[in-house]
């Protein structure tokens, strides 16, 4: 089986997408994929799906969410397999697929591929090579990681409690690998690259510190000091109006560097995330 969250829902078994139509099948599925081999309480499902206000016929419901799903899969498989000519063959049945347990139930992945997994995976490596200063292989890695990503997490699914956390918390994870391939980019002296995509990133993230001070890094290398402190009176004005803060100490000093070298400029950039 191979799930995709990290974007729009994709869930296929052997080649055939198995991904329902209905949007309360769809968000079961999904928090069932994101768990994929390991069982999902049927409390977490109720949860999700009405978050904290369930009806009475809540488990019967869910119960019926069930065999429609199991018969969308049913479906779905038996009609892959006559496109394919494999009329005789005997694929994992829509209950070895998605396998009830006492409690509980279980989407069964039997193998496959995830894109979270892969995702975690790839990044894992990445962040051990930072950490060895092998800045070229992190910058690999961490780019490899972040192909991954088609769109926010879940993109196309209706988000209750449990799913909305797992999507806030996938973010944040592609925030730091992201973070990191930048912070490998710049030690690598790829400044002029990164202008471009660092303009996007500091205005989506108007509070991310990092983000800010890679930005300055980057303009002040590429000869353009004046633009990189007017990134920082930028980002100070916005700490202080929406958040009644003043810039981290280590970003002060790294604004103070800029301002008073004209050819040197720090190369460590990495601060406290802090995201808004």
């Amino acid at each position: 089986m191979d799930i995709d969250v990290l974007g729009a829902l994709a869930v296929r078994e052997g080649g055939v997408p198995v991904t329902p139509t209905a949007p309360k099948q769809r968000q079961m599925l999904a928090l069932l994929a994101l768990n994929a081999d390991h069982a999902v309480p049927v409390t977490d499902l109720v949860e999700e799906l009405w978050e904290g206000r369930p009806p009475r016929s809540a488990r019967t419901t869910l119960q019926t969410y069930v065999l429609h799903l199991r018969d969308h899969i049913a479906r779905a498989l038996a009609l892959g397999a006559a496109a394919a000519g494999e009329e005789d063959a005997a694929p994992r049945g829509a209950k070895d697929v998605l396998v009830t347990l006492p409690g509980a139930y279980l989407l069964a992945a039997g193998g496959g591929s995830s894109d979270v997994r892969r995702f975690e995976s790839l990044a894992g490596e990445g962040y051990r090579a930072m950490d060895a200063a092998s800045y070229a292989e992190a910058s690999a890695r961490l780019t490899e990681a972040l192909k991954l990503w088609n769109g926010p997490a879940f993109a196309d699914v209706q988000q209750g409690t449990l799913l909305a956390r797992e999507a806030k918390r996938l973010e944040e994870s592609r925030l730091c690998a992201l973070d990191q391939r930048i912070e490998a980019d710049l030690h690598l002296g790829r400044h002029r690259e990164l202008l471009s995509e660092l303009i996007v990133l500091t205005s989506r993230y108007r509070t991310h510190e990092n983000l800010h001070a890679q930005f300055m890094v980057a303009l002040a290398r590429s000869g353009r000091r004046s633009e990189s402190l007017h990134v920082y009176r930028q980002l100070r004005t916005t700490l202080v109006r929406e958040l009644g803060l003043e810039p981290s100490p280590r970003l002060q000093r790294l604004q103070h560097s800029i301002q008073v070298s004209a050819a040197e400029v720090p190369g460590e950039t990495a601060l406290a995330v802090s995201t808004g």
